[in-house]
């Protein structure tokens, strides 16, 4: 639809216009994507003009309720349907889709999460959880899939958790339990069922159909140069990251033993899997390995949703201070409420829990984002076991695991990973808080380099001779940082 932007427009201004327009379409619910980019201060600082076409990307759908429904063979098809309607209607409405190969209404028996439905069920009803995209299943058992763990390093032996993981999602598969592919996100992204279809045992997100990638579901642009929607990484290499940051989430006496790290990354790692209802608008009929997509596979974590559903006043201090310590140290590009689950530990005590870190380890400081940094445990000092924790780690130890578990780790992010770790440390040995650690990381504005990044360029100019090594440049940064954070604490 065309819309009137004036130059001096915050994004705010015109997702109020949106919504003025589309009723309906609440501010809330809203992404604006241009030219690769999330946009999120003033349209001017992205380069909008009266010719450019922005993407609008919506978080989720409410009323009426968009009902997939996947068939025996693993075609998905969508319905609109009032959530005042019950099962018995949409069975009718499947019916007229006889073209498509859908049954009478009469040998209908649909499922939800392994309920059998009555026709008389309400369908808004149905959606207690509060999600709005509800998803239905005839029930007819799916044989063609497959489900691999992807070694890139045959040496490598996978923990006993991950291969757990694998096995129950196989088991879900085998039972004729589909992947069901969520509304939300930018990419593609399948909760896989276990056995009973009552659960979610893990998460697949294939390569393919990342965001600005080909097979990308929520038709976004393809990327012109490969760059991603953040600036420092690069189209199909968010399942490698995904990876990469559950394998740097050491636990804090360092043995990989343990399911989970100091941050809570949950267990991740690449595998290869087939199934009809992965998106694949050219059509895939075998089921092998050279018909298979490539992606991370995560383990679901049960959750009482996300930061997003609630203020940053219930998170106890050292939960907040685990994600900002390893947000720093991966450079996380992407880090905003939406992907800190929340939970209960054993004592009842809130847990928050990171995902999504595709955007993890970009090859530049960029687009450094940490929501956490405006959270007021921000400005509380880190206690005696996190500074423990952060003495601990070694750069140059984490490059040496992600290329033994086949990470090929370009240049450009061994040298994030190392900057970012020095600053770290660096910072913790002025008592520095996770704010002012955090703040030297992240632009203030989109157009105003970030402090971390003059950094940079100062190493950069006082190391430019042909004979300069690569630690050369880092003791120039390593210099350079020793300044600017002994005057931030003047």
């Amino acid at each position: 639809m065309p819309l009137l932007i004036h130059h001096s427009d915050s994004i705010s201004d015109v997702k109020l216009r949106i919504q003025t327009i589309c009723h309906g379409i609440h501010i809330t619910r809203q992404k604006l994507v241009f030219s690769g980019r999330e946009l999120a201060r003033y349209a001017k600082d992205y380069g909008v003009t009266g010719d450019s076409v922005l993407h609008l990307v919506l978080k989720k759908l409410y009323d009426p309720l968009l009902v997939t429904v996947i068939t025996a063979s693993g075609q998905v098809f969508y319905f609109h349907v009032d959530l005042r309607k019950n099962v018995g209607y949409l069975k009718k409405r499947i019916s007229k889709e006889g073209n498509k190969g859908f049954l009478d209404v009469d040998d209908q028996e649909i499922f939800f999460r392994g309920e059998k439905l009555d026709d008389n069920r309400v369908l808004g009803g149905i959606c207690k959880d509060g999600n709005s995209v509800i998803h239905l299943l005839l029930k007819k058992t799916v044989k063609d899939f497959l489900l691999e763990p992807l070694l890139l390093n045959p040496a490598v032996k996978l923990p006993q958790v991950i291969e757990d993981m694998i096995d129950r999602t196989v088991d879900g598969l085998k039972k004729g339990n589909p992947p069901v592919r969520t509304a939300e996100g930018t990419g593609g992204t399948y909760l896989m069922q276990d056995s009973s279809g009552l659960s979610y045992v893990s998460v697949f997100k294939p390569m393919d159909e990342e965001p600005m990638a080909v097979n990308n579901p929520q038709q976004l642009p393809l990327s012109s140069d490969g760059q991603g929607l953040k600036r420092g990484t690069r189209v199909g290499e968010g399942a490698i990251r995904e990876v990469a940051a559950y394998l740097l989430d050491h636990p804090k006496t360092g043995s990989r033993s343990q399911v989970m790290g100091f941050a809570g990354v949950p267990p991740t790692a690449m595998v290869r899997s087939f199934h009809k209802v992965y998106n694949n608008p050219k059509g895939v009929d075998s089921c092998s390995t050279k018909d298979a997509k490539v992606g991370s596979l995560q383990m679901f974590m049960k959750n009482d949703g996300s930061c997003e559903d609630i203020g940053p006043g219930a998170f106890p201090v050292e939960q907040v201070h685990k994600i900002s310590v390893f947000d720093i140290r991966m450079a996380n590009a992407d880090r905003h409420a939406g992907n800190i689950l929340t939970g209960k530990g054993e004592d009842c005590r809130t847990v928050l829990i990171p995902i999504d870190h595709g955007y993890c380890l970009p090859e530049n400081f960029e687009d450094c984002t940490f929501e956490w940094l405006y959270w007021p445990q921000a400005k509380v000092p880190f206690s005696e076991a996190t500074l423990d924790y952060i003495n601990s780690l070694d750069a140059e130890q984490d490059i040496a695991l992600l290329r033994l578990n086949g990470w090929d780790v370009p240049e450009a992010v061994s040298r994030t990973l190392r900057i970012s770790t020095m600053l770290l440390k660096k910072g913790v040995e002025r008592n520095l808080t996770p704010y002012q650690i955090g703040s030297v990381m992240c632009r203030e504005t989109v157009n105003k380099d970030s402090v971390i990044e003059e950094i940079m360029r100062e190493a950069h100019n006082n190391s430019v001779l042909p004979a300069s090594s690569e630690a050369t440049f880092l003791e120039a940064v390593s210099v350079a940082m020793d300044r600017c954070l002994d005057e931030l604490i003047k």
